[in-house]
């Protein structure tokens, strides 16, 4: 597999597979977003919508670009994660302490009232003391770091293949 083509492909996986890791543990497990997690996954979602575009694009020159987005977009949820795990492990306070998740529904009171409260400087689960913060920090900062290298490569031999 040419390096290009594995750089297409990080940048689609890594954002797809962050933001379903995201959304199962909020769904299945029950660990709702504070507003930093939400933030965080906002770069994903552009991220993703930039690697399909660049899938799309059938010229060189404007799928590399569209890969080169989706890097940096992926870069931008890691560093708003990182950011987030500092908060979370009381290194430095945060934008923002707690979010909720109510919704407008029947009754919007009732709905705010009964809305889970969740803290954005309180880990609400971890592995081997990193957060879900601190998981979107490593592995975007290194997934978008590898699509960059690979894209270096891959035009590195396109220019001398």
């Amino acid at each position: 597999m040419s390096a290009l083509r594995f750089a297409y492909i990080l940048a689609l996986v890594i954002p797809a597979a962050l933001l379903g890791g995201a959304l199962v543990s909020q769904y299945g497990f029950g660990l709702y977003p504070c507003e930093m997690c939400m933030w965080q996954r906002w770069p994903h979602w552009a991220a993703l919508a930039f690697a399909v575009i660049a899938i799309v694009f059938q010229s060189r020159a404007w799928s590399m670009l569209f890969v080169g987005l989706a890097a940096l977009a992926i870069l931008t949820s890691g560093l708003i994660g990182g950011f987030h795990a500092g908060v979370e492990y009381g290194w430095w306070e945060g934008i923002t302490s707690c979010a909720t998740t109510a919704t407008a529904g029947d009754n919007l009171l009732e709905s705010i009232m009964n809305a889970p409260l969740v803290r954005c400087d309180v880990a609400p689960w971890s592995l081997f003391g990193i957060s879900l913060a601190g998981y979107n920090f490593l592995l975007s900062v290194g997934g978008a770091m590898l699509i960059l290298i690979m894209m270096l490569r891959g035009r590195k031999g396109a220019v001398h293949g």
